[in-house]
């Protein structure tokens, strides 16, 4: 049960940073790659109906955390209680300006607040994340930059897929310098993550080659495809790539964090009691498949590219 949890969790935690990560790229390019305020919200409405479900990965995965590993939970947000409440301020006020735009005479501020609403989250769950799995402060600060450079890339990937005229091909040059800027940090990040010792409780005497180092270098490579299809005009085969690359440094985190959660901390130590994993196991049997089903159809329905028509 403890290790069936930790997996779920993991999973919740990727599929979050994968579809919020989009999110965050084009709030944050939406205003560099719009000339007015049509292409403003051409760019916007790519996510208009989206954002708000992807928040729910989040909420799920912290609800799991505390439910199934209350120590883990605990040590997590108290530890890094500052980033956690200016990511949730972050939210807050993305989630306002994208409500409100709409409804105001003069959005630059609505504008404004998506910009820093979404640098806040791409740049400090990069920055926690590392900390915990790295333990040093440049880690955190060289894991924060990657995540938000990836989430950019992310987001003009999307964008470029699901708009059409002035705002993709804008879009498009985003990405490619969005990648020119992405691939060596990633090149930083990735290695020191792949091979690194920090928080695992490794030797800290040299490079480790250990289990997350084949995902993590396997998302160098992700990431390489990225741009070399964007390239070549590739938007879908493009995102894939980008998605698969943060689908693959979760996984590398996440493979540390089941060793050594937190400092002095094991996974079995941090658990609930086995009455308690097993109500959730049977609850998230009995949800998760229609949060998934309902997901899946929210992207259906809205495949199509947004163009300055609509």
């Amino acid at each position: 049960m403890i290790d069936l949890w930790f997996v779920i969790i993991a999973f919740l935690w990727t599929g979050y940073f994968m579809l919020e990560g989009f999110d965050f790229g084009v709030g944050l390019l939406a205003p560099f790659v719009s000339r007015d305020d049509t292409e403003q919200r051409q760019s916007l409405q790519t996510i208009g109906p989206v954002w708000d479900g992807n928040e729910v990965w989040l909420i799920t995965a912290v609800g799991a955390m505390f439910a199934a590993f209350p120590a883990w939970y605990a040590g997590v947000f108290s530890a890094f209680y500052l980033p956690v409440v200016l990511v949730l301020v972050g939210l807050i006020v993305r989630g306002v300006g994208l409500e409100w735009r709409g409804k105001v005479t003069d959005p630059v501020w609505c504008d404004l607040g998506i910009v820093v609403g979404s640098a806040l989250p791409a740049f400090l769950w990069g920055a926690v994340f590392a900390n915990l799995v790295l333990g040093t402060a440049l880690a955190a600060v060289v894991g924060g930059v990657f995540t938000l450079a990836l989430c950019v890339l992310h987001g003009a990937v999307f964008l470029a897929l699901r708009t059409d005229g002035p705002v993709r091909r804008r879009a498009r040059a985003a990405a490619l310098a969005a990648g020119a800027v992405t691939l060596p940090l990633a090149v930083v990040a990735l290695a020191n993550l792949a091979f690194g010792a920090g928080a695992a409780g490794l030797p800290e005497t040299g490079p480790v080659f250990d289990a997350r180092s084949v995902p993590a270098l396997a998302a160098m490579g992700a990431l390489a495809a990225a741009v070399a299809l964007i390239w070549r005009r590739r938007e879908g085969w493009a995102f894939a790539a980008t998605a698969t690359a943060i689908a693959l440094t979760s996984v590398s985190v996440f493979t540390v964090l089941r060793v050594v959660p937190l400092p002095g901390l094991t996974l079995a130590e941090a658990a609930s009691g086995p009455y308690t994993l097993t109500m959730l196991t049977w609850i998230g049997l009995i949800a998760l498949p229609f949060v998934l089903v309902y997901q899946g159809w929210t992207y259906w329905v809205f495949r199509k590219r947004v163009s300055l028509a609509h």
